[in-house]
């Protein structure tokens, strides 16, 4: 059974979160509870952040794992925050809406290429960012898939 990349299961609207560290566990924990990755893959999200900061512009971080984080994906998803507040992402960068991704056989590239374009938009990321129910946030990405 394949399971859909992003539903409403994986996004969290006005998340109250106060740290870089606690958006990428949160983000990590959507994908975890959701069945994407196990527990070990949070951790290699962590590593990534130190080899690099997943800070994207625009208000949006997206964190995901390192290259040898490959064994702990079991399918390729997506999670979502939509911030109550922005936080401080490292440098002084605001982030307001944060995409916890995972991908099998490199999907996770695609996947990034397809958020990189609808967030290339600030129009957009103003919609996700007053986004009322998941299903406004998640229109967004109706292409996606």
């Amino acid at each position: 059974m394949s399971k859909p990349i992003i539903s409403n299961q994986n996004v969290v609207l006005k998340a109250k979160i106060s740290s870089k560290e606690e958006a990428i566990r949160e983000a990590g924990k959507i994908l975890v509870d959701g069945g994407y990755v196990n527990e070990e893959y949070i951790t290699k999200m962590f590593e990534r952040e130190e080899i690099t900061s997943t800070f994207m512009g625009n208000y949006i971080a997206i964190p995901h794992g390192t290259e040898d984080a490959k064994g702990t994906v079991l399918a390729s998803g997506i999670s979502v925050l939509q911030l109550a507040k922005p936080i401080d992402y490292g440098d002084g960068n605001q982030v307001k809406i944060v995409f916890g991704i995972a991908g099998q056989n490199n999907e996770h590239l695609d996947i990034l290429s397809k958020i990189a374009i609808v967030c290339s938009e600030e129009e957009n990321i103003e919609k996700m960012v007053q986004a009322n129910t998941e299903d406004e946030l998640l229109s967004l990405f109706s292409e996606v898939e």
